[in-house]
């Protein structure tokens, strides 16, 4: 049995989760944890990491690294996303971080990005032969992967996420009713070409946006994984949702049972974004993973 830690460095956060592997398979989870950091603060306008986020996001690694080296972690494997793709600077906070914590942080393209997210669906639930739709809604990126028993048919990453849609489109406090139009009708657009090659697919979300709402949607004071894995978010539901958060103020939102207050600012764009898409899709509901980008990792680098 090994102890292992996998460590998913993304636009709005940055999460580490730390398990015994045994025979190929998880026997404790030892910690699961994010923290908001928004890495990816104004990549899309400026193509430069802030010296802010860097410093936000440089300081949760460090805590990572103490967490990493207090649970007596054999191996670790750690991944960037949209934000470290898309910057110009990412080499040089890459540098700070492997110099001031040992931690070595390998940038991967949306199409591993997909290939983990799936890995982490196959491990989190029994798909058996229903063929799957996955949609992983990140900060700077979404994924949508198409698979079955057998694997992943296509997939493919779309340069939209909730930090990048907030900072583009949402910019009053509430936001107005205009504002949010023309984002859904960006989103629409953005999603015109989603075709699964699958007629009724069981559709999967996973990601900060889909476990904050299985978290509001039981009115969790605490996040409980195990409650929120498996809950099912309905259209209508959805609907309600959002509305609530646009007529609130981001102070408002902070106060909403199961939402993260770090995540008040960016909640709507990512509920619009998967509005967007189930309209798309057609699909009157969505099943939440709890399981994420560095569960895919775990199964992948230290399974075997």
């Amino acid at each position: 049995m090994g102890r292992y830690a996998t460590i998913d460095v993304g636009s709005n956060q940055v999460l580490i989760f730390i398990s015994d592997v045994e025979t190929g398979k998880i026997k404790e989870v030892i910690l699961d944890k994010g923290e908001i950091t928004k890495l990816g603060e104004d990549v899309t306008k400026t193509g430069l990491l802030k010296k802010d986020a860097m410093e936000r996001t440089l300081c949760a690694l460090k805590n990572f690294k103490k967490l990493i080296q207090k649970n007596n972690v054999e191996k670790n494997a750690a991944v960037g996303t949209s934000a470290l793709r898309e910057s110009k600077n990412s080499d040089e906070f890459l540098k700070t971080v492997k110099d001031e914590t040992g931690i070595n942080i390998e940038i991967i393209p949306g199409e591993e990005e997909a290939r983990l997210s799936f890995m982490a669906v196959v491990g989190g639930f029994n798909l058996g032969s229903r063929e799957t739709v996955i949609l992983d809604i990140g900060g700077g990126s979404t994924e949508l992967i198409y698979g079955k028993e057998t694997g992943i048919v296509d997939s493919f990453s779309l340069k939209i996420g909730a930090l990048k849609m907030t900072e583009k489109f949402l910019k009053s406090d509430p936001v107005k009713d205009k504002e949010f139009g023309e984002m859904m009708d960006c989103l629409m657009g953005e999603f015109k070409n989603i075709s699964p090659p699958f007629k009724e697919p069981f559709l999967v979300g996973l990601g900060g946006t889909m476990s904050n709402l299985g978290a509001m949607k039981h009115k969790l004071e605490k996040y409980n994984p195990e409650i929120v894995h498996g809950s099912e978010i309905g259209l209508e539901e959805l609907n309600t949702i959002i509305d609530d958060l646009k007529n609130k103020t981001i102070k408002e939102r902070k106060k909403i049972k199961g939402l993260q207050p770090k995540r008040a600012e960016v909640m709507l764009a990512g509920t619009g974004i998967l509005k967007a898409i189930m309209t798309r899709l057609n699909s009157d509901k969505i099943t939440i993973s709890d399981m994420s980008l560095r569960h895919g990792l775990m199964f992948d680098r230290f399974w075997k």
